[in-house]
């Protein structure tokens, strides 16, 4: 009698066990459920969107350069690849899917990445002196009150571009040394910045010229004016 009792014993030790593993391992799928679950991507997050659309952007101006090259071709390439990885980086910590790439809706096919491809244009992220002359705008000019001049690009929006430096811009439709000025319409900030490079779309700001008009948190402007004023 006392060893059908031992017996007992051992087999609902046994089924104790079991039980805790079986709950261990649903509760061990369920955090991963929950963890893939947070990822967010371009058509659920603004700030993922922005991010997606600066790395496609700077992938289209690689595969534009790798079309068409030219003597400084390899340096701009290496420039914006240093580019996308930062961008990979940020979408990590917004927890975004890594790598995800868009196209800006208002980008133009690839083009002529060599008409305003200066040597100056090569090392933006390390040299940024080629941008100097943006550093006339002022980070908190007002739409209103600014110097105006003629409406380009009407519905595009804007994006960062992830490289460092003074304030500076790079666009597909305007040449190097062309001044544009971005206003976001969301919160009436505008900056007035050089085209420094080629991008795939109308304009991309660098990293500073995009915080003197952003808003906390976004990496995209839908509502924005461009200008071209000089």
């Amino acid at each position: 009698m006392s060893r059908r009792r031992k017996l007992s014993a051992k087999k609902k030790l046994a089924l104790l066990v079991s039980a805790a593993a079986v709950a261990g391992g649903g509760a061990f799928a369920l955090a991963a459920t929950s963890n893939a679950a947070s990822v967010q991507n371009a058509q659920t997050s603004t700030v993922c969107k922005g991010l997606a659309t600066a790395l496609g952007n700077n992938q289209k101006f690689i595969d534009g350069q790798r079309a068409n090259p030219d003597a400084q071709s390899a340096a701009r390439i290496a420039n914006r690849e240093a580019v996308i990885a930062q961008i990979k980086v940020q979408q990590q910590a917004s927890g975004c899917t890594v790598g995800e790439s868009a196209q800006d809706s208002q980008a133009q096919g690839s083009t002529q990445p060599a008409q305003s491809a200066p040597a100056a244009s090569a090392p933006a992220a390390s040299a940024p002196a080629a941008s100097a002359p943006a550093q006339s705008a002022p980070a908190n000019n007002g739409g209103a009150g600014a110097a105006t001049g003629q409406q380009v690009c009407a519905g595009s929006t804007v994006t960062l571009s992830g490289e460092g430096g003074a304030p500076a811009a790079s666009s597909n439709q305007f040449p190097a040394g062309t001044k544009l000025k971005v206003t976001n319409l969301d919160n009436n900030k505008s900056t007035t910045v050089t085209v420094t490079s080629v991008s795939g779309s109308c304009v991309l700001l660098n990293n500073a010229a995009f915080e003197q008009v952003r808003e906390p948190g976004k990496f995209l402007i839908r509502k924005a004016r461009i200008e071209k004023v000089g």
